[in-house]
C-alpha cells in the first residue's frame, strides 16, 4: 500500500515544528487503517475528514470566505476500481463535505450535487450539519478584510493576521494581485491511496478562493480536473483552480500514464498529489515543485513529511 496527503500548494518555509508533528500523527493514524486492510476509498474519506476538521486548512472549518463573508465548500471523491465518483459544491452547513461527496457516489443515482440540492440530500441522509458560522475563523475574517482592501481575490492563502501587518510582509519585493507574495500559501486538502489489494482512490476538499464571488466553483469538485482515480493511479490537485480546470489536469496526468506508460518520476506536475500502483518507485507520490505540505508513506516503511519544498 501507499498513501500521499497534501495540505495545498504554498510557499511558507516556516511552518512550526508542532504542525509538522501533528502531520506525522495524522499519517500514523491513517497507516493503521491501511494495515488493517481498509479499502482505499475508506482511507481517503477518513484522511480528508480529519483535515476538514482542522481550521489550519482551507477545507471544512477554516475554509476561505466568499465576498459576502460566508463559506461555500466543495469536495469530490473517486474510487478507481470501478471509476465511481461523487462530488458536491456550494456546501454551507455540512460539517464534512468529503463524506457528503461519498454519499452522492454511494447513495444517489448521480455523480454531482450542488447548492440547495446537495444540502437537501444531506438532510435526507442524516449527515451532521452546523451553522455556517462554524466554518468562519478569526484569521479568515482578517484575510477577507485584507483582500477587500486590495480589491483582490487571493488564490488560496494562509498567513497569520499578525504577519499581514508586519514589515517583513509589506517589504516583500514579489507581488501578486497587488499583495505581497508572502501571504499566499494555498491549503486545499487532498489524499490519494493505493491499498493492499492494489485499489486506487483519490479525494479533494476545499473552501475555494478568499473573496471569491458567490457561486464560484473551482477544480476540486470536478472529476478529471481536481480529482481523478483509475485502476492505475489516483490524482488530487491544488493550486489555481481556473487553470487546473482549463487543463483538465488530473485526467491528463492519468492519461499520460495510462496511454504512454509514463511513470510518476517522469511526470512532474506543479501542485498535485499522485499515487500509482506501478513499480516500487512509482508507489510514491511524484516530487512536486512548490509542493506545499506533504505527508506520504508506503508499506515498506518509508515515511516523509515535507513542507513547501
Amino acid at each position: 500500500w501507499a498513501i500521499a496527503v497534501h495540505g495545498g500548494a504554498g510557499i511558507d518555509p516556516n511552518l512550526p515544528v508542532e504542525r509538522q508533528e501533528q502531520a506525522k500523527q495524522l499519517l500514523t493514524r491513517c497507516i493503521a487503517a491501511l494495515r488493517s486492510n481498509v479499502s482505499a476509498i475508506d482511507v481517503v474519506e477518513l484522511v480528508v475528514r480529519e483535515l476538514e476538521t482542522d481550521p489550519l486548512f482551507n477545507s471544512g472549518r477554516g475554509s476561505a470566505l466568499t465576498e459576502n463573508g460566508t463559506v461555500e465548500m466543495e469536495a469530490s471523491i473517486m474510487d478507481g476500481t470501478k471509476r465511481r465518483c461523487g462530488a458536491v459544491s456550494g456546501i454551507t452547513t455540512v460539517k464534512n463535505p468529503i463524506s457528503l461527496a461519498r454519499l452522492v457516489m454511494d447513495k444517489s443515482p448521480h455523480s454531482y450535487l450542488a447548492f440547495s440540492g446537495a444540502e437537501e440530500f444531506a438532510r435526507k441522509q442524516g449527515v451532521e450539519t452546523v451553522d455556517n458560522e462554524y466554518f468562519v475563523t478569526e484569521d479568515n475574517v482578517g484575510m477577507l478584510k485584507l483582500a477587500k482592501e486590495a480589491n483582490s481575490i487571493l488564490f488560496d492563502y494562509r498567513v497569520p493576521l499578525i504577519g499581514c501587518a508586519g514589515a517583513a510582509v509589506n517589504d516583500s519585493p514579489l507581488q501578486m494581485n497587488g499583495l505581497p507574495i508572502s501571504i499566499y500559501a494555498p491549503e486545499t486538502v487532498g489524499c490519494v491511496v493505493v491499498d493492499r489489494e492494489g485499489r486506487c482512490a483519490a479525494g479533494t476538499s476545499t473552501g475555494g478562493l478568499m473573496n471569491k464571488m458567490m457561486g464560484r466553483i473551482g477544480d476540486s469538485p470536478l472529476i478529471g480536473a481536481g480529482t481523478y482515480a483509475s485502476e492505475l493511479c489516483g490524482v488530487s490537485c491544488t493550486g489555481e483552480g481556473e487553470a487546473i480546470i482549463r487543463s483538465t489536469l488530473a485526467r491528463d496526468v492519468s492519461a499520460v500514464m495510462e496511454y504512454k506508460g509514463v511513470g510518476l518520476q517522469r511526470r512532474l506536475i506543479t501542485s498535485s498529489s499522485i499515487g500509482s500502483t506501478k513499480g516500487s518507485l512509482d508507489s510514491l507520490p511524484c516530487r512536486i515543485k512548490e509542493s506545499g505540505l506533504w505527508r506520504c508513506a508506503t508499506e515498506d516503511g518509508f515515511m516523509e513529511v515535507a513542507m513547501w519544498e
